[in-house]
Protein backbone atom coordinates (compact mmCIF):
# COMPACT_ATOMS: atom_id res chain seq x y z
CA UNK A 1 0.00 0.00 0.00
CA UNK A 2 1.39 3.39 -0.98
CA UNK A 3 1.73 5.92 1.84
CA UNK A 4 1.23 9.63 1.38
CA UNK A 5 4.52 11.14 2.65
CA UNK A 6 3.23 14.73 2.75
CA UNK A 7 0.10 13.86 4.72
CA UNK A 8 2.16 11.72 7.12
CA UNK A 9 4.49 14.62 7.94
CA UNK A 10 1.58 17.05 8.41
CA UNK A 11 0.04 14.64 10.90
CA UNK A 12 3.38 14.22 12.71
CA UNK A 13 3.70 17.98 13.29
CA UNK A 14 0.00 18.36 14.23
CA UNK A 15 -0.66 20.70 11.32
CA UNK A 16 -4.34 21.15 12.23
CA UNK A 17 -3.28 22.74 15.54
CA UNK A 18 -0.84 25.05 13.70
CA UNK A 19 -3.69 26.17 11.42
CA UNK A 20 -5.88 27.06 14.41
CA UNK A 21 -3.05 29.05 16.01
CA UNK A 22 -2.58 30.89 12.70
CA UNK A 23 -6.26 31.94 12.54
CA UNK A 24 -7.33 29.61 9.72
CA UNK A 25 -11.09 29.18 10.25
CA UNK A 26 -13.40 27.01 8.15
CA UNK A 27 -16.39 29.37 8.28
CA UNK A 28 -14.50 32.05 6.34
CA UNK A 29 -14.20 29.91 3.20
CA UNK A 30 -16.82 27.16 3.65
CA UNK A 31 -14.31 24.30 3.33
CA UNK A 32 -11.61 22.86 5.56
CA UNK A 33 -8.45 25.04 5.30
CA UNK A 34 -6.43 21.88 6.07
CA UNK A 35 -7.67 20.12 2.93
CA UNK A 36 -7.37 23.18 0.71
CA UNK A 37 -3.76 23.76 1.81
CA UNK A 38 -3.08 20.05 1.32
CA UNK A 39 -4.34 20.41 -2.27
CA UNK A 40 -2.04 23.41 -2.80
CA UNK A 41 0.93 21.39 -1.50
CA UNK A 42 0.05 18.63 -3.97
CA UNK A 43 -0.16 21.22 -6.76
CA UNK A 44 3.32 22.55 -5.97
CA UNK A 45 4.93 19.14 -5.55
CA UNK A 46 3.43 17.67 -8.74
CA UNK A 47 3.95 21.08 -10.40
CA UNK A 48 0.40 21.69 -11.60
CA UNK A 49 -1.60 24.89 -11.87
CA UNK A 50 -4.99 25.15 -10.16
CA UNK A 51 -6.86 24.65 -13.45
CA UNK A 52 -4.81 21.55 -14.40
CA UNK A 53 -5.17 20.10 -10.90
CA UNK A 54 -8.95 20.57 -11.07
CA UNK A 55 -9.13 18.69 -14.37
CA UNK A 56 -6.98 15.79 -13.17
CA UNK A 57 -8.30 15.31 -9.62
CA UNK A 58 -11.86 14.17 -9.00
CA UNK A 59 -11.57 15.37 -5.38
CA UNK A 60 -10.64 18.96 -6.21
CA UNK A 61 -12.80 21.92 -5.21
CA UNK A 62 -14.16 24.69 -7.39
CA UNK A 63 -11.72 27.43 -8.34
CA UNK A 64 -13.42 29.98 -6.05
CA UNK A 65 -12.62 27.87 -2.97
CA UNK A 66 -8.88 28.03 -3.68
CA UNK A 67 -8.91 31.76 -4.41
CA UNK A 68 -10.98 32.57 -1.32
CA UNK A 69 -8.28 30.96 0.81
CA UNK A 70 -5.50 32.86 -0.96
CA UNK A 71 -7.22 36.26 -0.71
CA UNK A 72 -8.37 36.06 2.91
CA UNK A 73 -6.97 38.98 4.92
CA UNK A 74 -7.42 37.35 8.37
CA UNK A 75 -4.97 34.47 7.99
CA UNK A 76 -1.54 34.70 9.60
CA UNK A 77 0.60 33.09 6.90
CA UNK A 78 3.84 34.10 8.63
CA UNK A 79 2.85 32.26 11.80
CA UNK A 80 1.84 29.20 9.77
CA UNK A 81 5.26 29.01 8.09
CA UNK A 82 7.25 29.68 11.27
CA UNK A 83 5.33 27.28 13.54
CA UNK A 84 5.52 24.46 10.99
CA UNK A 85 9.27 25.12 10.55
CA UNK A 86 9.80 25.02 14.33
CA UNK A 87 8.07 21.62 14.50
CA UNK A 88 10.06 20.21 11.56
CA UNK A 89 13.40 21.45 12.93
CA UNK A 90 12.63 20.07 16.41
CA UNK A 91 12.07 16.64 14.84
CA UNK A 92 15.51 16.85 13.21
CA UNK A 93 17.31 17.13 16.56
CA UNK A 94 17.70 13.36 16.90
CA UNK A 95 19.52 13.29 13.52
CA UNK A 96 21.79 16.25 14.26
CA UNK A 97 25.30 15.84 15.66
CA UNK A 98 26.80 18.12 18.29
CA UNK A 99 29.51 19.14 15.81
CA UNK A 100 27.01 20.26 13.14
CA UNK A 101 27.03 24.02 12.61
CA UNK A 102 23.54 25.50 12.50
CA UNK A 103 23.21 28.81 10.69
CA UNK A 104 20.59 31.39 9.81
CA UNK A 105 21.02 33.04 6.41
CA UNK A 106 19.53 36.37 5.34
CA UNK A 107 19.35 37.16 1.64
CA UNK A 108 17.05 38.80 -0.88
CA UNK A 109 16.03 37.95 -4.41
CA UNK A 110 14.25 39.85 -7.18
CA UNK A 111 11.48 38.01 -9.03
CA UNK A 112 10.54 39.60 -12.36
CA UNK A 113 6.84 40.49 -12.68
CA UNK A 114 5.42 42.09 -15.81
CA UNK A 115 1.84 42.66 -14.56
CA UNK A 116 0.64 46.27 -14.60
CA UNK A 117 -1.50 46.06 -11.46
CA UNK A 118 0.36 43.67 -9.15
CA UNK A 119 0.43 44.93 -5.57
CA UNK A 120 3.91 44.97 -4.06
CA UNK A 121 5.64 45.04 -7.44
CA UNK A 122 8.16 47.86 -8.05
CA UNK A 123 10.11 49.32 -10.96
CA UNK A 124 13.87 49.83 -11.12
CA UNK A 125 14.90 46.82 -9.04
CA UNK A 126 18.43 45.59 -9.73
CA UNK A 127 18.50 41.94 -10.80
CA UNK A 128 21.92 40.29 -10.34
CA UNK A 129 21.05 37.43 -12.66
CA UNK A 130 19.91 39.70 -15.51
CA UNK A 131 22.49 42.42 -14.72
CA UNK A 132 19.89 45.13 -15.29
CA UNK A 133 17.00 46.90 -13.58
CA UNK A 134 13.66 45.12 -13.83
CA UNK A 135 10.05 45.38 -12.69
CA UNK A 136 9.16 42.85 -10.01
CA UNK A 137 9.16 41.81 -6.35
CA UNK A 138 12.08 42.23 -3.96
CA UNK A 139 11.76 39.37 -1.45
CA UNK A 140 13.91 39.35 1.70
CA UNK A 141 13.99 35.89 3.29
CA UNK A 142 15.47 34.04 6.26
CA UNK A 143 16.78 30.51 5.81
CA UNK A 144 17.89 27.83 8.30
CA UNK A 145 20.62 25.30 7.51
CA UNK A 146 22.31 22.58 9.57
CA UNK A 147 24.70 21.43 6.78
CA UNK A 148 22.26 18.76 5.54
CA UNK A 149 18.79 20.34 5.54
CA UNK A 150 17.66 23.82 4.48
CA UNK A 151 14.36 25.44 5.41
CA UNK A 152 12.77 28.79 4.62
CA UNK A 153 11.61 30.34 7.91
CA UNK A 154 10.27 33.79 7.04
CA UNK A 155 10.12 36.44 4.30
CA UNK A 156 9.05 40.01 3.62
CA UNK A 157 8.41 41.93 0.41
CA UNK A 158 10.42 45.16 0.34
CA UNK A 159 9.28 48.22 -1.65
CA UNK A 160 11.31 50.99 -3.24
CA UNK A 161 9.98 54.43 -4.24
CA UNK A 162 8.68 53.10 -7.55
CA UNK A 163 5.71 50.97 -6.49
CA UNK A 164 3.43 50.12 -9.41
CA UNK A 165 0.38 49.94 -7.13
CA UNK A 166 0.39 51.56 -3.68
CA UNK A 167 -0.30 48.63 -1.34
CA UNK A 168 -1.53 51.01 1.38
CA UNK A 169 -4.43 52.32 -0.72
CA UNK A 170 -6.74 49.43 0.25
CA UNK A 171 -8.26 49.89 3.69
CA UNK A 172 -7.58 47.26 6.32
CA UNK A 173 -7.94 47.53 10.08
CA UNK A 174 -4.61 48.54 11.59
CA UNK A 175 -4.54 45.41 13.77
CA UNK A 176 -5.25 42.97 10.93
CA UNK A 177 -2.63 40.57 9.60
CA UNK A 178 -3.10 42.00 6.10
CA UNK A 179 -2.41 45.58 7.23
CA UNK A 180 0.72 44.62 9.21
CA UNK A 181 2.08 42.62 6.28
CA UNK A 182 1.45 45.44 3.80
CA UNK A 183 3.04 48.28 5.81
CA UNK A 184 6.18 46.35 6.82
CA UNK A 185 7.49 46.53 3.25
CA UNK A 186 8.15 50.26 3.70
CA UNK A 187 10.95 49.39 6.16
CA UNK A 188 14.55 49.04 5.01
CA UNK A 189 15.88 45.58 4.20
CA UNK A 190 18.10 45.69 7.29
CA UNK A 191 15.10 46.42 9.53
CA UNK A 192 13.09 43.63 7.90
CA UNK A 193 16.02 41.26 8.47
CA UNK A 194 16.27 42.26 12.15
CA UNK A 195 12.54 41.70 12.65
CA UNK A 196 12.75 38.25 11.05
CA UNK A 197 15.72 37.20 13.19
CA UNK A 198 13.85 38.43 16.29
CA UNK A 199 10.79 36.33 15.48
CA UNK A 200 12.84 33.21 14.76
CA UNK A 201 14.91 33.44 17.95
CA UNK A 202 11.76 34.05 20.03
CA UNK A 203 10.19 30.94 18.48
CA UNK A 204 12.97 28.83 20.03
CA UNK A 205 15.01 27.99 16.93
CA UNK A 206 18.72 27.75 17.82
CA UNK A 207 21.57 28.75 15.52
CA UNK A 208 25.31 29.25 15.96
CA UNK A 209 25.75 32.06 13.42
CA UNK A 210 23.91 34.48 11.18
CA UNK A 211 25.37 34.72 7.66
CA UNK A 212 24.73 37.79 5.50
CA UNK A 213 26.25 39.38 2.41
CA UNK A 214 27.77 42.83 2.08
CA UNK A 215 24.40 44.62 1.65
CA UNK A 216 23.55 43.92 5.31
CA UNK A 217 27.12 44.48 6.54
CA UNK A 218 26.44 47.61 8.59
CA UNK A 219 28.04 47.95 12.05
CA UNK A 220 24.74 48.79 13.79
CA UNK A 221 22.99 45.79 12.21
CA UNK A 222 25.78 43.40 13.27
CA UNK A 223 25.83 44.94 16.77
CA UNK A 224 22.07 44.45 17.24
CA UNK A 225 22.30 40.80 16.16
CA UNK A 226 25.28 40.25 18.48
CA UNK A 227 23.26 41.73 21.37
CA UNK A 228 20.68 38.98 20.83
CA UNK A 229 23.37 36.37 21.56
CA UNK A 230 23.97 35.38 17.94
CA UNK A 231 27.43 35.62 16.34
CA UNK A 232 27.63 37.02 12.82
CA UNK A 233 29.85 36.07 9.87
CA UNK A 234 29.55 38.60 7.09
CA UNK A 235 31.24 39.70 3.91
CA UNK A 236 32.21 43.37 4.17
CA UNK A 237 31.68 46.07 1.60
CA UNK A 238 34.89 47.96 0.87
CA UNK A 239 33.51 51.25 2.14
CA UNK A 240 35.89 53.40 4.14
CA UNK A 241 32.94 55.58 5.13
CA UNK A 242 31.09 52.65 6.78
CA UNK A 243 34.08 50.64 7.99
CA UNK A 244 36.56 52.64 10.07
CA UNK A 245 38.66 50.78 12.66
CA UNK A 246 40.39 52.08 15.78
CA UNK A 247 44.17 52.27 15.97
CA UNK A 248 46.79 53.08 13.35
CA UNK A 249 45.31 51.05 10.49
CA UNK A 250 41.78 52.40 10.03
CA UNK A 251 40.69 51.09 6.61
CA UNK A 252 40.35 47.59 5.15
CA UNK A 253 43.02 48.31 2.53
CA UNK A 254 45.57 49.44 5.12
CA UNK A 255 44.76 46.49 7.38
CA UNK A 256 45.24 44.07 4.47
CA UNK A 257 48.52 45.68 3.37
CA UNK A 258 49.87 45.47 6.91
CA UNK A 259 48.80 41.88 7.63
CA UNK A 260 50.03 40.64 4.23
CA UNK A 261 53.50 42.02 4.93
CA UNK A 262 53.64 40.42 8.41
CA UNK A 263 51.98 37.02 7.86
CA UNK A 264 52.29 34.42 5.13
CA UNK A 265 49.12 33.64 3.16
CA UNK A 266 47.60 30.16 3.00
CA UNK A 267 46.05 28.58 -0.09
CA UNK A 268 42.54 27.22 -0.59
CA UNK A 269 40.00 26.51 -3.31
CA UNK A 270 36.23 26.63 -3.76
CA UNK A 271 35.22 24.38 -6.66
CA UNK A 272 37.43 25.65 -9.50
CA UNK A 273 38.26 28.97 -7.82
CA UNK A 274 41.69 29.11 -6.21
CA UNK A 275 42.42 31.70 -3.54
CA UNK A 276 44.86 32.69 -0.81
CA UNK A 277 43.82 33.93 2.61
CA UNK A 278 45.27 35.70 5.61
CA UNK A 279 43.64 37.04 8.79
CA UNK A 280 43.94 39.64 11.51
CA UNK A 281 42.12 40.60 14.70
CA UNK A 282 41.25 44.27 15.14
CA UNK A 283 38.94 46.59 17.08
CA UNK A 284 35.87 48.42 15.79
CA UNK A 285 34.35 51.23 17.86
CA UNK A 286 30.82 49.72 17.63
CA UNK A 287 31.56 45.99 17.52
CA UNK A 288 34.64 45.73 19.72
CA UNK A 289 37.10 42.92 18.86
CA UNK A 290 36.45 41.21 15.53
CA UNK A 291 38.37 38.85 13.27
CA UNK A 292 38.79 39.62 9.56
CA UNK A 293 39.81 36.97 7.03
CA UNK A 294 41.02 38.48 3.75
CA UNK A 295 40.40 36.14 0.81
CA UNK A 296 42.33 37.03 -2.35
CA UNK A 297 41.21 35.54 -5.66
CA UNK A 298 42.61 36.33 -9.08
CA UNK A 299 40.26 39.31 -9.47
CA UNK A 300 38.92 40.22 -6.03
CA UNK A 301 39.79 40.88 -2.42
CA UNK A 302 36.97 39.56 -0.19
CA UNK A 303 37.06 40.57 3.51
CA UNK A 304 34.95 38.34 5.79
CA UNK A 305 34.32 39.38 9.40
CA UNK A 306 33.47 37.13 12.33
CA UNK A 307 32.28 38.45 15.68
CA UNK A 308 33.59 35.19 17.17
CA UNK A 309 37.35 35.78 17.25
CA UNK A 310 38.07 32.25 18.51
CA UNK A 311 37.23 30.63 15.16
CA UNK A 312 40.12 29.60 12.92
CA UNK A 313 40.45 31.12 9.45
CA UNK A 314 39.27 27.96 7.72
CA UNK A 315 36.28 27.63 10.08
CA UNK A 316 35.18 31.17 9.18
CA UNK A 317 35.60 30.50 5.45
CA UNK A 318 33.81 27.13 5.53
CA UNK A 319 30.95 28.51 7.61
CA UNK A 320 30.48 31.49 5.29
CA UNK A 321 30.37 29.15 2.28
CA UNK A 322 27.06 27.88 3.69
CA UNK A 323 25.51 31.22 2.70
CA UNK A 324 25.28 29.86 -0.83
CA UNK A 325 22.74 27.28 0.42
CA UNK A 326 20.06 29.96 0.17
CA UNK A 327 20.98 30.62 -3.48
CA UNK A 328 20.52 26.91 -4.20
CA UNK A 329 17.27 27.10 -2.23
CA UNK A 330 15.95 29.87 -4.48
CA UNK A 331 16.97 27.85 -7.53
CA UNK A 332 15.11 24.73 -6.28
CA UNK A 333 12.07 26.81 -5.32
CA UNK A 334 11.85 28.25 -8.82
CA UNK A 335 12.43 24.92 -10.56
CA UNK A 336 10.20 22.66 -8.46
CA UNK A 337 7.83 24.70 -6.28
CA UNK A 338 6.43 27.43 -8.57
CA UNK A 339 8.26 30.21 -6.70
CA UNK A 340 8.40 33.31 -8.90
CA UNK A 341 5.43 32.12 -10.99
CA UNK A 342 2.82 33.87 -8.84
CA UNK A 343 0.40 35.86 -11.00
CA UNK A 344 -1.90 37.18 -8.27
CA UNK A 345 -2.60 40.90 -8.32
CA UNK A 346 -3.85 40.95 -4.73
CA UNK A 347 -1.12 41.29 -2.10
CA UNK A 348 -2.62 38.76 0.33
CA UNK A 349 -2.80 36.11 -2.40
CA UNK A 350 0.81 36.83 -3.31
CA UNK A 351 1.92 36.32 0.31
CA UNK A 352 -0.14 33.12 0.50
CA UNK A 353 1.38 31.66 -2.68
CA UNK A 354 4.97 32.40 -1.62
CA UNK A 355 4.30 30.94 1.84
CA UNK A 356 2.86 27.75 0.34
CA UNK A 357 5.90 27.44 -1.97
CA UNK A 358 8.20 27.74 1.05
CA UNK A 359 6.10 25.27 3.07
CA UNK A 360 6.22 22.69 0.25
CA UNK A 361 10.01 23.20 0.02
CA UNK A 362 10.42 22.70 3.80
CA UNK A 363 8.31 19.54 3.82
CA UNK A 364 10.27 18.10 0.90
CA UNK A 365 13.61 18.95 2.56
CA UNK A 366 12.43 17.26 5.77
CA UNK A 367 11.22 14.13 3.94
CA UNK A 368 14.58 13.92 2.17
CA UNK A 369 16.47 14.20 5.48
CA UNK A 370 14.52 11.46 7.28
CA UNK A 371 14.89 9.06 4.36
CA UNK A 372 17.49 6.36 4.96
CA UNK A 373 19.07 7.16 1.61
CA UNK A 374 18.97 10.94 1.06
CA UNK A 375 18.80 12.06 -2.58
CA UNK A 376 19.31 15.33 -4.37
CA UNK A 377 16.23 17.50 -4.08
CA UNK A 378 15.56 16.99 -7.79
CA UNK A 379 15.55 13.18 -7.47
CA UNK A 380 13.33 13.31 -4.39
CA UNK A 381 10.98 15.76 -6.10
CA UNK A 382 10.51 13.42 -9.07
CA UNK A 383 9.86 10.46 -6.73
CA UNK A 384 7.30 12.42 -4.71
CA UNK A 385 5.66 13.59 -7.92
CA UNK A 386 5.24 9.97 -9.06
CA UNK A 387 3.92 8.88 -5.65
CA UNK A 388 1.36 11.66 -5.40
CA UNK A 389 0.14 11.18 -8.97
CA UNK A 390 -0.29 7.46 -8.26
CA UNK A 391 -2.23 8.10 -5.05
CA UNK A 392 -5.91 8.92 -5.09
CA UNK A 393 -5.63 12.50 -3.88
CA UNK A 394 -8.13 13.41 -1.20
Amino acid sequence: VLKNPVLSVLRDINFSSILKQSNFIKRDIGKSPYLIILHFLYMFIINKRISTFMKQSSDSYKKDVYYRLLKNSKYNWRKLLLLSSVKLISKLHILQKAADTRVLIIDDTVEIKRGKFMEGSCRNLWNNKEHRTVKGLNIVSLNYSDCYTDMMLDFSINYNRNQIVNVNENYFHHKSNAYKRRVEGNNSKNNLALQMVNRVLKSGIYADYLLVDSWYAKPNFIYEIKEKGLDVIVRLSKSNRIWQFTGKYKTLERLYTRVKSHKSSKLGNYNSIKYSYVSTTTTHKTLGRIKIVFIKTKDNLIPIVSTNINLSDIEIINTYKKRWNIEQGYKDLREYFQFGKEENRIYEALIARITLSFLAYNLTSYINRINNEPQTLGELFRNLECQLETLAIS
